[in-house]
């Protein structure tokens, strides 16, 4: 799969400092002249809102940009009670970015990053928002199997999570929290389904085709997927197991 890595432009308006794909810089910047991107993004009435730390947008851009997903980045954990959304440079949102352009010139699928926006605050502080490029017609794997019950539909999902965790361990790709809201599947283009990986601010990188990377990876969804099953919102066998501790754990030649 041959990955275009787009050049970015450096925009300054307003209180915001971003990184932007040089398509879409003169309609960051006409945005941020008046308000923050997540602004911009909640008070769109044709917005697609998603559930998150905080509400996710998918909106069109102005200028015939396209279609994205605007997040605001929150902090999770202890740390969120106390500084919530405020960041210290390097934000999130940057990692995000460089993550984004190493995961899919590694040849794993992302979303593209098509703006990195930072906010200066006061003192040391930053607040940040990260526009990507959405993904269409996809559904989170906690979707898909809460609604596939026919076993070759199942298998094939499993199959493209396989494939995807392969393609995390080939690209030394440790995912902290790859978890089943962390990834969306779309239609392929023969007869399977294709695996993309979200929320990739938490991904840290070891030696390629590393077998404790593979084996973190495997863990850390497996967890996520028995906690979904024991809860009742998944069918997870036995069997489904198996066959990603066979198929997701290989590492290539």
């Amino acid at each position: 799969m041959k990955i275009v890595i787009p050049p970015y432009q450096t925009v300054r308006a307003g209180t915001g400092r971003a990184m932007v794909t040089g398509d879409c810089a003169p309609a960051i910047r006409q945005i941020l002249e008046k308000e923050t991107l997540y602004e911009f993004a909640a008070r769109q009435p044709d917005a697609r809102v998603m559930t998150g730390r905080a509400p996710v947008f998918a909106i069109d851009l102005p200028m015939g940009c396209g279609r994205v997903v605007v997040r605001h980045s929150m902090r999770g954990g202890l740390a969120a009670k106390v500084t919530q959304d405020l960041f210290i440079l390097p934000t999130r949102g940057l990692r995000e970015l460089m993550n984004s352009l190493r995961l899919r010139a590694s040849g794993v699928s992302t979303p593209e990053v098509v703006a990195y926006i930072s906010y200066a605050v006061g003192g040391i502080f930053r607040r940040s928002d990260v526009a990507t490029r959405e993904i269409p017609d996809g559904h989170d794997l906690s979707t898909v199997l809460h609604e596939l019950k026919e076993p070759d539909h199942r298998r094939m999902a499993l199959d493209a999570i396989a494939k995807l965790l392969k393609a995390l361990s080939h690209a030394g790709a440790h995912h902290q929290d790859l978890n089943l809201k962390n990834i969306l599947l779309t239609s392929g283009a023969g007869e399977g389904l294709d695996a993309h990986v979200l929320d990739i601010d938490r991904v840290r990188f070891s030696s390629p085709e590393s077998p404790l990377v593979a084996k973190a990876n495997l863990d850390r969804l497996l967890r996520s997927l028995r906690k979904s099953h024991d809860a009742g919102r998944i069918r997870f066998a036995p069997e489904d197991e198996t066959f990603l501790r066979q198929h997701g754990s290989e590492v290539r030649s």
